[in-house]
């Protein structure tokens, strides 16, 4: 695990109501620390990820005072976002994962990454404005692309707050995605490959913390509760058969009725999400084999503790839950896979964790091989850990730790061992 120290530099306590906030050196002892863990909803990992981190937090530091914070209702408190265009900022993206239409998302990332830097200075002070009114000890970022901007009104109006960035991906998507030198930004990666990517952007290597995954909900670390082979019964799954779970995120989408059409005699377990239109048009889908079709569920680790296997999008939530429960994951890399998630392919490809096809026209064969050796790979995949949901709690705790001892964390070096 992570070890820091810190060295101690001359700081300058904030006296102006109007100016940066007390923040965790400048407190009291004893006073709660105040954590403010940032999110949007766009495609839901960021924020099932700040509340699998909060529900971990109030486990390891029962004093911290934790706030979940919605970026865009920072940005946009009047929401005349949504009163110009009838929609929340995120519900467009959402709305193109579920339908599946994905090309030219990196093209639209460029432009709205340009569209931040041009308003950077009123993200900026957007933020200050809240953080003012809303002191914190830490701010932890679990979303891309305003890292710059939430590290900025860190530094002018939270003094020495360390500010953290979670990534919620297994790679970055390189230039000011995830990684924002200039940010004074702490950052946590789940893999070799973000770590080295940081590096390679300027980051100090004392700001670059590694653990060995992906933040997951705590009911994945949980023993499961129900009798696996007696819950399979009951769905009408036979005994020695394996089971299939499909998964396209938190908000579905329609590419699951393809794959449910072409494995229409496999035994599966398609989760929807929140996309009710597409679960109703699985219902009635005509199938060989027994299948369970779940709309949206808190509960996702018990059914993919059902399964034997998945199928889905290679986001790094929807792989990093599977492989956690055991699961062989086949999957597809193209054109159409967003950009920040093709790099997760060649993860699953080099660790040998499952099978990456180029389109789904050769999804019959990638799972037919797939389960002609299922017990294998099912070997290979249970070598994999991922404890990050313990081991990001301890390291925001080292730096608070280092915050309050030095008084200036934020500006002083602080050095690690990448584990």
């Amino acid at each position: 695990m992570n070890r820091i120290h810190d060295q101690k530099q001359a700081g300058t306590p904030a006296t102006d109501p109007s100016g940066p906030a007390r923040s965790a050196s400048s407190r009291e002892d004893g006073a709660r620390t105040r954590v403010a863990l940032v999110y949007f909803n766009a495609g839901g990992g960021h924020r099932a990820a700040a509340m699998a981190l909060e529900a971990a937090l109030a486990r390891t530091h029962p004093r911290w005072q934790v706030q979940l914070v919605d970026l865009f209702a920072v940005l946009d408190p009047e929401a005349w976002f949504r009163r110009l265009t009838g929609f929340p900022p995120e519900a467009y993206y959402n709305k193109r994962l579920a339908t599946g239409f994905t090309l030219g998302l990196r093209q639209e990332l460029r432009m709205l990454q340009a569209m931040i830097r041009a308003a950077h200075p009123h993200l900026v002070g957007r933020l200050c404005q809240h953080w003012r009114a809303s002191p914190a000890d830490l701010v932890v970022s679990l979303v891309p692309n305003f890292n710059r901007a939430l590290g900025e009104s860190v530094k002018k109006a939270c003094t020495d707050a360390p500010f953290v960035t979670v990534m919620t991906d297994l790679a970055d998507f390189p230039p000011h995605f995830w990684v924002e030198p200039d940010a004074t930004q702490h950052l946590i990666c789940g893999t070799d490959k973000a770590v080295d990517q940081a590096l390679a952007q300027g980051i100090d290597r004392q700001r670059v913390h590694r653990v060995s995954g992906m933040l997951l909900r705590p009911s994945f670390h949980e023993e499961p509760e129900t009798d696996r082979e007696a819950t399979r019964h009951s769905l009408g799954f036979q005994p020695g058969i394996p089971v299939g779970v499909v998964m396209f995120g938190g908000e579905g989408s329609v590419t699951m009725k393809r794959i449910a059409r072409d494995l229409g005699d496999r035994p599966l377990i398609i989760l929807c999400g929140r996309n009710e239109r597409l679960a109703t048009a699985l219902r009635a889908l005509p199938a060989q084999a027994p299948r369970a079709i779940v709309g949206y569920t808190e509960d996702v680790a018990r059914w993919l503790r059902l399964a034997d296997w998945f199928v889905g999008k290679p986001g790094p939530g929807s792989l990093s839950e599977a492989l956690h429960c055991g699961l062989p994951v086949v999957t597809v890399s193209n054109a159409w896979t967003m950009p920040q998630e093709r790099w997760n392919t060649v993860w699953i490809g080099e660790q040998g964790l499952g099978i990456v096809l180029p389109g789904l026209a050769h999804l019959r064969a990638g799972v037919d091989l797939l389960l002609s050796r299922l017990p294998e790979w099912r070997e290979r995949v249970a070598s994999y850990r991922n404890a990050a949901l313990f081991e990001v709690p301890q390291v925001l705790g080292e730096l608070v730790e280092a915050a309050r001892r030095s008084g200036t964390a934020q500006r002083g070096p602080i050095s690690i061992s990448i584990a």
